[in-house]
């Protein structure tokens, strides 16, 4: 029960920091609209998404399928009213998956500093989930969403980075991201970045832990 409490309120907390990424980065390039639209905020009320947010994560947990990730309501961003709209759309994309990192890095630093203050205490095993679970959530959503997959923020990086031409077709692809993401699950082909997100993940813990050995 109180894993279950840890992945839902790291869940709900990473989603909501990545969305207002992506607000506060269009608001730093000149489109306040998220802001006006009251989606700057930390009330997670404002960015939950029922599929995404609830019924998604629920469905992962209760198959056990050992994957959990999610999204939250997309944050309102015009392109328009960005100085320069391919460029700085494209940042405001990154800005998501960049916070889920950043946000990793934060919880694996908490490893060494429990390991310190709370040797040979109890408590500390429940840090240690807590951190295991919050750096695990947030480098599957980071690179979940950096899968170049409509309407992933992957998809707005690459669709940048193609030529004009190419790009346009690739982001008429959009229709279908849907059925993509679908059908990859479906086939069990999204363990693979996953899998990689678990490596490091472990990779990241580790270090941190051998850190906090040789500082206690």
């Amino acid at each position: 029960m109180l894993e279950l409490f840890f992945i839902i309120v790291i869940l709900l907390f990473s989603v909501m920091i990545h969305e207002c990424a992506h607000g506060l980065v269009a608001l730093l390039f000149g489109d306040d609209t998220a802001k006006r639209e009251g989606r700057l905020s930390l009330n997670i009320m404002r960015h939950i998404d029922l599929v995404g947010t609830i019924i998604l994560p629920l469905i992962l947990l209760m198959t056990r399928s050992g994957i959990i990730f999610g999204w939250a309501k997309p944050v309102p961003v015009r392109a328009g009213r960005l100085r320069n709209p391919a460029r700085d759309y494209t940042l405001v994309s990154l800005a998501g998956p960049i916070s889920n990192m950043l946000l990793a890095f934060a919880f694996a630093s908490v490893l060494p500093l429990s390991m310190i203050i709370f040797k040979d205490h109890g408590i500390y095993l429940s840090i240690a989930k807590f951190v295991l679970f919050g750096v695990r959530i947030n480098i599957i959503l980071g690179m979940f969403n950096l899968l170049p997959i409509p309407p992933l923020d992957g998809s707005h990086v690459l669709a940048y980075l193609l030529p004009y031409p190419l790009s346009v077709r690739y982001q008429q692809m959009a229709r279908y991201g849907i059925l993509i993401m679908l059908i990859l699950i479906l086939t069990d082909s999204l363990k693979y970045p996953f899998l990689f997100a678990d490596f490091i993940s472990r990779t990241l813990i580790s270090w941190m832990y051998n850190v906090g050995s040789s500082l206690g």
